[in-house]
């Protein structure tokens, strides 16, 4: 069987026409959704890919930067939410999908993230820090607490408080302690027992319940009141498992009202057990002190002083004597010795002083002075001696010398001295320097005589 090309279609154009299709359904184009977050993750661009699923289904979900920008918290695999969207496809995969506009958490999970959120900034702002926490006094004559009337909590607490510390005062201030006024009660009933100035410690609680009955004390304000108040603060909210804001910005936590009561008073009667049994201690240490007090007073009393004080007066007075004369020869000995060390520290000081240390130094110099001029002196008439020899020289050497004895020196056409025949030529003329002038001559012949052969000839011309 063929089929008509004119009924022939793209993948593209059928994903278009489905796309279309979805986005036309206005039950589609706002979706109310509860799911769970599986395979989440965030695109370094921001956008974030997920599948919400229930027990039996799942759908791709995106949420564009654009949206979950104004989250005001981070999701992720395994949190119940509730969704708001539209379906429409993602044309390249051909793939249905769900476009997130609006997503919060579902019921207690959105409470759990605000204590998550609530707890992290007041961590960081140091509201939990040890540090700044008051100890709670060990005997408070006066109590606040601050909890429900009618609830389980007050009648625990003024129990155990008056079991163990009768003596104490107990003043409660009534609140709400769950709905949604019952921050601002607790907050008021803190700021009246500030302003009173007159209690010793605060109890501040209420008996067990889900995390929205409890959710008071995990309000911002609540736990800010307590941070601040300048009376220590014990806070005592639900059971032992149960962790509020408030018990971590308060003093000291409770584990149950009835163990902050424990924590605010001791018992008396222990401490009356303990007084009598110091007091009795106290007791047999004084009498055992006086009892040897006594008994040194007697020893004293039956001593040599005390029966003979007349004698030990004069022992006494003996014993100052020699005393008084140890003291003066030792006086003596040590002025002697420093007698001594003073004359022979002015001794050294005469031998080193100044004015003789000068004269010497003087002598001294005047004989570097006179044995310089003598060397000064040597090393002139030395130099002198090695001039006149190296001027004698010169002079013996100096061609105006020679002249002045009556040579000449010759030189040639071009101005150079004339040494030997070899470097001259016939009819080149010469210049003659003698005593008393200049000669300008011109070579008629040259003959290899030498001046020394005529003067051992005895001076013949030829």
């Amino acid at each position: 069987m063929s089929i008509g090309q004119e009924r022939w279609t793209t993948v593209s154009q059928l994903t278009t026409q489905i796309k279309k299709t979805l986005e036309l359904d206005r039950g589609l184009q706002n979706v109310w959704l509860r799911a769970e977050i599986s395979n989440f993750k965030r695109h370094s661009r921001g956008h974030m890919y997920f599948t919400l699923k229930d027990e039996r289904s799942r759908i791709s979900a995106v949420m564009f930067a654009g949206k979950n920008r104004f989250l005001n918290f981070e999701p992720e695999n395994g949190m119940k939410v509730l969704i708001r969207g539209y379906v429409s496809v993602y044309e390249p995969f051909g793939q249905y999908q769900l476009y997130v506009n609006d997503m919060e958490p579902d019921g207690i999970g959105q409470l759990y993230i605000q204590y998550e959120q609530l707890k992290k900034k007041l961590e960081q702002e140091g509201l939990f820090d040890e540090r700044r926490k008051q100890a709670i006094p060990f005997f408070p004559k006066e109590i606040a607490v601050i909890t429900s009337p009618t609830g389980a909590a007050i009648r625990d607490i003024v129990t155990t408080l008056k079991r163990r510390f009768p003596i104490g005062r107990i003043t409660l201030f009534p609140v709400l302690v769950q709905g949604r006024d019952a921050p601002y009660s607790i907050v008021s009933a803190l700021d009246k027992v500030e302003s009173m100035g007159s209690f010793d410690v605060v109890i501040c609680g209420r008996g067990g319940g889900s995390i929205e009955e409890l959710w008071a004390f995990n309000e911002e304000p609540v736990a800010r009141k307590i941070a601040s108040l300048p009376i220590p603060i014990i806070s005592a909210v639900g059971h032992e498992t149960d962790f509020t804001i408030a018990d971590f910005t308060a003093d000291l936590r409770a584990a149950t009202p009835t163990a902050a009561a424990e924590l605010a008073v001791p018992v008396l009667e222990e401490i009356v057990t303990r007084q009598g049994q110091l007091k009795n201690r106290l007791y047999r240490a004084m009498k055992e002190k006086v009892a040897k007090e006594q008994e040194k007073l007697a020893r004293m009393k039956r001593s040599y002083a005390f029966r003979y004080p007349t004698h030990l007066l004069e022992q006494k007075e003996q014993e100052l004597d020699r005393m008084i004369e140890r003291l003066s020869q030792s006086v003596k000995r040590s002025r002697e010795k420093r007698e001594e060390q003073l004359n022979y520290m002015y001794k050294r000081l005469l031998q080193f002083h100044p004015a003789q240390r000068v004269e010497a130094e003087k002598r001294n110099l005047e004989h570097v002075i006179e044995k310089a001029e003598k060397t000064m002196e040597r090393l002139v008439g030395d130099r002198k001696n090695n001039f006149s020899h190296v001027l004698q020289k010169l002079q013996l050497l100096n061609p105006l010398e020679v002249i002045q004895r009556g040579y000449s020196v010759v030189y040639n056409e071009e101005k150079g001295l004339v040494k030997s025949i070899q470097e001259i030529e016939k009819d080149e003329d010469l210049t003659v320097f003698v005593q008393d002038g200049t000669i300008h001559a011109t070579v008629k012949e040259t003959s290899e005589n030498t001046f020394r052969e005529r003067v051992e000839r005895g001076g013949s011309r030829d």
